[in-house]
Formats: structure tokens, C-alpha cells, sequence
């Protein structure tokens, strides 16, 4: 068995990034905007706020009241969209409930949209057109490729449907010629698909969910979950035994989350550069 070790790649790749960056004429902007003071969220900021800085990047936090009014986030949004300091903009999630979260993520620029959920960049997902991909799918591609995993003809199980991960991942692989097939809450057996995966990758939200008896020798184990339970983190993936049988598997931490938060630091690249040769050009 092999682990795959994320803090290692996002670490080789963001030397990668920072050549890319000095050679701009000028400085990437990147914009979070949170709701409330959830715990969770400032730590995901912080840690986004701390690559940036290092990455060079002019970054801002804007953090508004949890009463806040939805027009209000929208005029803010809509003035980061014509703000040329700034190459991506961030709505960091959840959102109270009073907020439409779909509207509010569809007024970023889909040029800037670096967290991959406009209809717009989803849509041209699915095309196999130029877009902003969510963060952890782009990640998982990354893994698989800094392994040699094969892709192409290979059978795939997305545990999870969720538009962060789930359908992102199904729909990047399946661009890359995977046999995709994708379950949740309301599949019945799944063990029927789990045990026939050359590759299974499970974002369900559940401590251990994925048991050894459910997967063959030699599959491939992508896991996405980050659970917190007793004080310990745990992924989705009963690790201990599930690693007997795996061939490769990410552990968790350091699997796949390191990963999520370079994928963000690339997309605001990604974005600089599609908005240059699609908008600014056409101006």
C-alpha cells in the first residue's frame, strides 16, 4: 500500500506556481468574503489568508454581520467584479440561512468565480471547455497524476453528489475517458459498484464510512472527509483496515486537503490568465 501524500505534492507544485506568478507584470488578487464568525470558516481562511501572503498576493477579508441583507452582499460582490486589483473572488461557505447561496455565488464573475461553482463554470465543465474547477476535485486529479494512476478506461465509484466535489470530480474524470459512476444516499448497495472500482473516492461526511469489506484488492482509495470525532480527525474511509487492501490511499489529514487550499492559490492564476485572454483581449 502506498500513501498518498498531499502535503508533499502541494509543496512541490507551489514552486511550480511561484515561477509562474514572478513572471507576471502584476500582483494576483485574491478576495474571501465571509458571513458570521464560524470557527471552522476563520480557520479555512486563515489558512488561505497565509498561502496567499506567501504566494505574494494582494488579499483581502471581508467579513460582514450574520443579519447582513442579501442586496448588500450582492453590491459588494458586484463591485469585486469590476475591480481590476482583483482576480478571484471567494464566498467562504455555509451561509446563514436567510441567504440564497446559489444566487449570491452566480453574481461573481465567472471569470473570477476561483471556486468553480457558477452555472457558467460548471456548464463549461461539462463541455470540456476552458473553466474554474472546484478546488478538491482539481486536487484529487492532481494526486492521481503525481502517482501514475490511470484514468483512462478505468472504473470509477463517486460516493457523494455534492456540487463542491462530487459531480465536479465525476465530470473531470469522465473528460478523461473514466467509466464514472456515481452513488449516494439513495443507492442501494453500493458494495455492488464499490467492490467492481479501480478507483473509489468517498465525500459523504461520515466518520469510517467506507469498510474494507466493501472494495477489492488493489483498489485505489480517494478520501475526502475531514470528521471530527472525540477531539481526533477522521476521513470517510475506515483507514486502518481499508489500507490492508488498498494499493494507494490518502490519509487524513494530509491527503487531500493540503491540496484544496494550492488549488485555490492556482486558480486565481488561472483566472488572471482565462479573464486575459478571454475578456480583456475582446475589450
Amino acid at each position: 500500500m502506498v500513501e498518498m501524500n498531499g502535503k508533499k505534492l502541494r509543496d512541490e507544485l507551489l514552486i511550480g506556481l511561484r515561477e509562474k506568478i514572478d513572471k507576471l507584470d502584476k500582483q494576483l488578487g485574491l478576495a474571501v468574503i465571509q458571513v458570521g464568525n464560524d470557527e471552522a470558516s476563520n480557520v479555512y481562511v486563515r489558512q488561505k489568508e497565509k498561502m496567499a501572503n506567501e504566494l505574494g498576493y494582494k488579499f483581502i477579508h471581508k467579513i460582514f454581520k450574520d443579519n447582513v441583507e442579501q442586496e448588500t452582499l450582492l453590491k459588494y460582490i458586484k463591485k469585486l467584479n469590476k475591480d481590476e486589483t482583483i482576480d478571484g473572488i471567494l464566498v467562504q461557505m455555509p451561509l446563514p440561512k436567510h441567504l440564497d447561496s446559489s444566487i449570491i455565488q452566480n453574481t461573481i464573475d465567472s471569470y473570477k468565480d476561483v471556486d468553480g461553482l457558477t452555472f457558467i463554470n460548471a456548464g463549461r465543465l461539462v463541455q470540456g471547455m476552458p473553466a474554474l474547477v472546484p478546488c478538491t476535485p482539481k486536487g484529487i486529479v492532481d494526486l492521481l497524476d503525481k502517482y501514475k494512476i490511470k484514468i483512462e478506461g478505468s472504473q470509477v465509484v463517486v460516493i457523494g453528489r455534492s456540487v463542491l466535489v462530487g459531480k465536479p470530480i465525476a465530470n473531470l474524470l469522465t473528460n478523461r475517458n473514466a467509466s464514472v459512476t456515481i452513488c449516494h444516499s439513495k443507492t442501494r448497495n453500493i458494495e455492488i459498484y464499490t467492490k467492481n472500482a479501480d478507483i473509489v473516492i468517498v465525500a459523504v461526511g461520515k466518520a469510517k464510512y467506507l469498510k474494507k469489506e466493501t472494495i477489492k484488492p488493489g483498489t485505489v482509495i480517494i478520501d475526502v472527509g475531514i470528521n471530527r470525532v472525540n477531539g481526533k480527525l477522521h476521513g470517510d474511509v475506515d483507514y486502518d483496515n481499508v489500507s490492508e487492501l488498498a494499493s494507494y490511499i490518502t490519509p487524513v489529514p494530509g491527503g487531500v486537503g493540503p491540496m484544496t487550499v494550492y488549488e485555490l492559490m492556482h486558480n486565481v492564476y488561472t483566472a488572471h490568465y482565462l479573464r486575459s485572454k478571454y475578456v480583456k483581449n475582446k475589450k
